[in-house]
């Protein structure tokens, strides 16, 4: 039996999540993701490895970008297969990959403008990764499918999807592959979630697999908060920043984190462990994804559903606004007292956060949460790093404002809960493969799981082949 794993991205660091699965002459891709650090973002433009049109399917686990971002790319120079993925996750993709295309546009005809302003002749010429257009290709390819009902791919591959815990319709997927007589399993955790998190149900457990990818953002480290401590700390910051009377912002990813920080929110008003004040979730792609979740309740853990039923929704509570347009964005500078601003990105690599961050920033009684992991090169990194000042939209501006970060927001499961997963393998996989985690995380957690396990355990380079036999 002679199956091929090729690791085309998020092998040895957190972005650009990309599995080639060869086996019985068919070609699979799990998860075809956007780089989104600046030091490698530069193999967004670069060919595929592959034809893609020799790819007959891609298996997606979940909506977010750096799983996601690339599959207008992928069409558009050939693929024709299924995307396979739960409904929830194909109704968010279309969400990010829209929004992805459109700030592909505007930095292409921003980088045009400003060269034709200083008289630079670029070698390249200013084109977007790909265009709206190119995104709404990917939309017929779209193969929605259910949790723990196996999916035929093709003769003797199957893939079962599994709740994630991760972010709404997440998946865990085993591919299932026969040979004559043999049968062999691999298991792609996709981004792991946690356990007793808000509105999502907890992350499936497996019993078996001959091979394992697991993802390791952080597993180097513990999350800093249990839920009720976190729900503390975030009433804490809050009221402070409240009797300053300053501005609390929030940069933060507009799937799962932006909707889990509106339950927390939600619950501090009900029991009035903070003020009541106005909360903008300023991100059109945030309001948009909101109303995906409000169609998935069955997807909701009992907790979110019992407060549905009572009609004390968190996404729709009284100061609650959801910001569409940019003059409702603009007006909120005008508002007067102290506010809530969650918006996007989480790590402040584009969007109205910026601007947001530029009026907020240099005052002392404003505050700064980073509530989501900040990866190296980013803006959020720097400021969560403790820069003295910072370039923001083009300007320089000195860091006065109060920056907190709080982990335990983060949709990743930390060390603990990665070997929790982990332990409900009856036996040792063949081989565990840590993946999507930066390599000071990742060797921690290698010799973390060896101490755990004494299972044979390795972190993939990028473009590594292996042989799972």
């Amino acid at each position: 039996m002679k199956i091929k794993l090729k690791f085309l991205g998020a092998a040895q660091n957190v972005t650009g999540s990309c599995y080639l699965l060869e086996a019985n002459g068919i070609r699979i891709l799990i998860d075809c993701g956007l780089y989104q650090e600046w030091n490698l973002k530069a193999r967004n433009w670069e060919p595929f490895p592959i034809p893609p049109a020799s790819i007959d399917a891609v298996l997606l686990t979940h909506a977010h970008l750096d799983h996601c971002g690339r599959l207008p790319k992928l069409v558009k120079e050939g693929f024709k297969g299924k995307i396979y993925c739960t409904r929830a996750s194909g109704e968010l993709a279309k969400i990010v990959l829209l929004d992805s295309a459109k700030i592909q546009e505007e930095d292409a005809a921003f980088k045009k403008r400003r060269h034709e302003r200083e008289g630079k002749k670029s070698k390249h010429p200013e084109i977007p990764l790909y265009t709206t257009e190119d995104a709404e290709a990917c939309f017929p390819l779209f193969a929605p499918i259910e949790y723990e009902v196996p999916v035929p791919i093709s003769s003797g591959i199957d893939a079962i999807y599994c709740d994630a815990g991760h972010i709404l319709g997440s998946a865990m997927i085993k591919v299932r592959i026969s040979q004559k007589d043999e049968h062999r399993s691999i298991l792609f955790s996709g981004d792991a979630g946690r356990w007793n998190m808000p509105i999502l149900q907890d992350p499936c457990l497996f019993d078996q697999a001959d091979y394992v990818l697991v993802e390791a953002t952080y597993g180097d480290r513990l999350h800093d908060a249990s839920g009720n401590n976190l729900a503390d700390q975030l009433a804490e910051v809050i009221n402070e920043t409240s009797k300053k009377g300053g501005n609390l912002v929030i940069p933060s990813f507009a799937i799962e984190r932006a909707q889990e920080l509106l339950y927390h929110l939600n619950e501090l008003l009900i029991k009035n462990s903070i003020p009541h004040m106005m909360v903008f979730l300023d991100s059109p792609m945030a309001v948009k994804a909101t109303e995906v979740f409000e169609r998935h309740p069955e997807l909701f853990d009992q907790e979110m559903t019992e407060r549905i039923n009572e009609g004390k929704s968190p996404f729709d509570f009284p100061g609650l606004v959801m910001v569409k347009t940019i003059e409702q964005s603009k007006a909120i500078n005008n508002v007067k007292g102290t506010v809530i601003i969650i918006a996007g990105s989480g790590m402040v690599s584009g969007g109205r956060i910026k601007h947001h961050l530029a009026a907020n920033i240099t005052r002392p009684e404003s505050t700064i949460l980073f509530v989501g992991y900040q990866a190296a090169g980013t803006l959020g990194r720097e400021i969560v790093n403790g820069a003295k000042q910072v370039r923001i939209l083009g300007q320089t501006y000195p860091v006065k404002a109060r920056v907190v970060q709080m982990g335990g927001f983060s949709a990743h499961a930390d060390k603990s809960e990665l070997l929790r997963w982990l332990s409900g393998l009856k036996k040792a996989p063949r081989h565990l493969f840590v993946t999507h985690a930066e390599m000071d995380s990742a060797n921690s957690f290698v010799d973390f799981i060896k101490v755990k396990t004494g299972w044979n355990i390795s972190v993939p380079a990028y473009q590594e082949e292996v042989i799972l036999e």
